[in-house]
């Protein structure tokens, strides 16, 4: 055995050779969740240092999915670079799609037709629907429950259809273009959509009675992983995380873009900031955005789905700007500088979910090693997201 591999062997465990070094103290244990860990929803390492079955510490370990999304863009023209961003979250694909073509309409000062503001609406709030059904499904499997992943999918499965007639995608969309969209609505999207709607909200009280109302469910939910409104704040948590803990901050009405500020929705907030709060929201958030769709396709006007006089290439000037956006997982950003040549000269990419994940370590102190799975399921990780 080499002098390299016995530095790194400490009493009865193996440290890796990178992340953190966790020494065992007395009787306590040194554990790893993941990178295989089915809990963790894609390869993320939690090192756990454990006394008995309570957590003394937990220390997340990024990087084994990077993929230099950020260095892509150096070099990528600005049209080049659309299909990265379904590549950032999968689950919530459209709503990074939307961050990077509103950077560059802002930085080019490109006027969006009215009829592709509404049909972006319309089919951002449908694959938030689909995120918050993925991640319903697969957090109750993470705590034992297997049947409600099928219903989830079963639904899920209703929105791809739709957005596949329009994207021609069902996971990774690149839908979103630099003044408008790519193609238009017609009239089978419209009524399948509100077949949806109207379907979708008969199946909501069931989904309650058989899960939420569990008395099994809450007891793994109930004052467990509680998140202070001061905790989150000092680590920038966002999206239901941060409104679990009753913080009514949501982009689209805190920072309105597009024509988010002419729907009427109400924004869910929780009161303990526990674990139940951050389900309860993320399941009021499926109704709301049920409102929005409904209204914006009532709204939905005649007209140009994408500026009809675009540039033939597209070069924005020097200058810098930033574009956020309400995803699923919480506030996208996205930061562009232009040197004014075809490419962009920096691209910054702020995931929710970096955020997010930043507070378990904190969160997770004194908890029960079973219950640590809850809050991490909670957090509604997309583990590509955060590693980017």
């Amino acid at each position: 055995m080499s002098q390299d591999v016995n530095s790194r062997l400490t009493g009865d465990f193996y440290t890796a050779p990178f992340g953190p070094r966790l020494e065992p103290d007395g009787d306590t244990l040194v554990l790893n969740m993941g990178p295989q860990h089915p809990a963790t929803h894609g390869v993320l390492r939690v090192v756990v240092e454990l006394d008995g079955e309570y957590i003394r510490r937990a220390e997340p370990v990024l990087g084994y999915i990077h993929r230099m999304h950020e260095k892509m863009g150096e070099v990528k023209t600005w049209v080049q670079y659309l299909p990265n961003m379904g590549r950032v979250d999968y689950l919530h694909a459209l709503a990074w799609n939307w961050a990077y073509v509103g950077a560059v309409e802002k930085l080019m000062g490109i006027e969006v037709p009215p009829r592709a503001e509404y049909i972006r609406v319309i089919t951002c709030e449908l694959n938030r629907i689909n995120s918050h059904l993925l991640w319903w499904g697969a957090y109750l499997l993470d705590l034992g429950a297997f049947t409600p992943i099928l219903y989830a999918f079963a639904d899920r499965e209703h929105i791809m259809d739709i957005l596949q007639m329009v994207t021609g995608s069902r996971l990774t969309y690149c839908y979103y273009r630099f003044g408008g969209v790519s193609g238009d609505v017609n009239d089978e999207f419209i009524r399948r959509t509100r077949e949806f709607v109207a379907d979708f909200k008969k199946r909501l009280p069931m989904y309650r009675a058989l899960v939420t109302d569990n008395i099994i469910l809450r007891g793994r939910c109930e004052d467990i992983g509680v998140l202070t409104p001061e905790m989150a704040r000092r680590y920038g948590a966002t999206g239901p995380v941060l409104r679990g803990s009753g913080v009514a901050y949501d982009v689209r009405r805190a920072e309105p873009y597009s024509i988010y500020d002419r729907l009427d929705f109400d924004i869910p907030t929780g009161r303990k900031g526990d674990v139940m709060d951050r389900y309860e929201v993320r399941m009021a958030e499926l109704d709301q955005c049920l409102r929005i769709v409904e209204q914006a396709l009532d709204a939905l006007p005649t007209g140009a789905h994408i500026h009809p006089d675009l540039p033939e290439r597209f070069i924005p000037p020097k200058g810098e700007v930033y574009y956020a956006v309400e995803g699923a997982r919480g506030k996208i950003g996205v930061y562009l500088l232009s040197d004014g040549g075809p490419k962009p000269y920096r691209v910054k990419l702020r995931s929710p979910g970096f955020s997010n994940l930043s507070l378990f370590a904190e969160l997770a102190q004194g908890t029960l090693l079973a219950d640590a799975v809850s809050i991490l399921g909670s957090l509604d990780l997309v583990i590509p997201e955060i590693d980017r």
